[in-house]
């Protein structure tokens, strides 16, 4: 199976940084006039519309928040069993059937998470080894318009510039399509986490030794008395995001 061969083929260089407003979101996505009117953005995103834009990535994604179905504290239960399904393939010849079983548990859990980048992965490989390059194709781009969001939402290199996230695991999973590896994240603040590298590496000649994320949108409507526990990570499982010509 193809393994990613550059970041910077899956991701172009970032510029300023587009954090996300709540205010112009919230204006944007409730106008029916609007092109980022939100119920018109999902149904473009769901039917695989290559056409959507960086911009319009910015809305689908931070819009959730506003939606009903966002439920960031509850379990995924369809989730656990995909990536239980993909702990046992062998990517370099997958079994029919549990290709398709992953397919039909990812369905299921992307209508509780439907930016989640390591389903969405996950999505574009089943299809892509069971011969359907169309929707290989459309998840891979679904998953590709997520992470290019995320990155673009802050650097993460310091508390006050983050990473903005709609679930604790897509942290995880952007530091994975980045090639990172990573230790325990800790909570900074009420709304900010650090999560740290194994092994720092330099940029702009500085060492960063992690990444800030803005979690806030998670707590927004959390329950009263509510105590979140994480759940145990799990990675992409050596099924790692493609880019396509």
């Amino acid at each position: 199976m193809k393994r990613l061969l550059s970041f910077a083929l899956l991701l172009p260089a970032l510029a300023v940084a587009k954090v996300p407003v709540e205010e112009d979101i919230l204006d944007r996505i409730t106008d029916t006039s609007s092109p980022y009117y939100y119920t018109g953005l999902m149904m473009r995103y769901n039917a695989g519309d290559e056409t959507l834009t960086d911009e319009d990535y910015h809305y689908l994604y931070y819009g959730y928040a506003y939606q009903d179905a966002y439920k960031p504290l509850n379990t995924n239960p369809d989730l656990d069993r995909v990536l239980l399904l993909a702990s046992g393939l062998d990517p370099d010849t997958p079994d029919v059937g549990t290709l398709e079983a992953i397919i039909s548990a990812g369905t299921d859990a992307l209508a509780r998470d439907p930016f989640s980048p390591k389903l969405l992965n996950l999505m574009s490989y089943a299809y892509g080894a069971l011969g359907d390059k169309e929707r290989e194709r459309a998840y891979s781009n679904r998953m590709n318009g997520i992470v290019r969001t995320i990155l673009s939402s802050g650097d993460g290199f310091t508390q006050k510039t983050p990473r903005h996230i709609l679930m604790f695991d897509h942290a995880l999973d952007v530091l994975t399509v980045e090639g990172f590896s990573y230790d325990k994240s800790r909570v900074i603040s009420r709304t900010v986490e650090f999560v740290p590298l194994t092994s720092p590496y330099v940029v702009e000649g500085k060492k960063r030794r992690g990444f800030y994320f803005d979690f806030s949108r998670i707590y927004r409507n959390k329950p009263e008395g509510y105590t979140y526990k994480r759940d145990r990570t799990w990675q992409f499982n050596n099924l790692k995001p493609r880019t396509y010509k």
